[in-house]
């Protein structure tokens, strides 16, 4: 099996989750930043790893998920300000989902990402902060050790 793994990452945060997913791989496999993926029809599974924007997957990685079809393997995985399990990283993932034309799901994982300062301090002046900022607090230091145990444990299901 081939497996391709792409990533978007503004702090970084996803490439560490992106590079736990290689390397927990078995097989012939490649990693790319999202800008320089190859064709994706050389490859029998496709891991594609975003941060949220807006509650949704950043823009490079929503435009590499609109070019999925029905038939390609997907693992999607993810880092936001916001907490883990809510409302808020689920419709990031269901959006995540419904860019794909319907590809075969074969799981997803999120975890917090430390949210950049000056990203914080932007957020803070909005007249509407965004619902995760009352959540950023507790993703500092995340993605840790836990986060990749947790991640290394559902690659290994795959």
């Amino acid at each position: 099996m081939k497996s391709l793994v792409v990533y978007s990452s503004q702090s970084e945060n996803t490439k560490k989750l992106a590079d736990v997913v290689y390397e927990n791989l078995d097989g012939e496999k490649d990693i790319f930043p999202v800008e320089d993926a190859p064709l994706i029809k050389e490859y029998d599974f496709i891991a594609v790893g975003f941060w949220l924007m807006a509650g949704k997957p950043d823009p490079k990685s929503a435009q590499f998920l609109e070019k999925l079809g029905k038939d390609d393997n997907l693992f999607l995985f993810a880092t936001h300000g916001a907490a883990k399990g809510s409302e808020h990283v689920q419709n990031a993932v269901n959006h995540a989902i419904g860019l794909t034309d319907t590809a075969k799901i074969a799981g997803s994982f999120t975890c917090q990402g430390e949210v950049n300062p000056k990203v914080l301090e932007k957020v803070k002046q909005k007249p509407q902060p965004p619902i995760w900022l009352a959540d950023a607090a507790d993703a500092v230091g995340h993605p840790n050790e836990d986060d990749f145990v947790a991640l290394k444990k559902i690659v290994a299901e795959l």
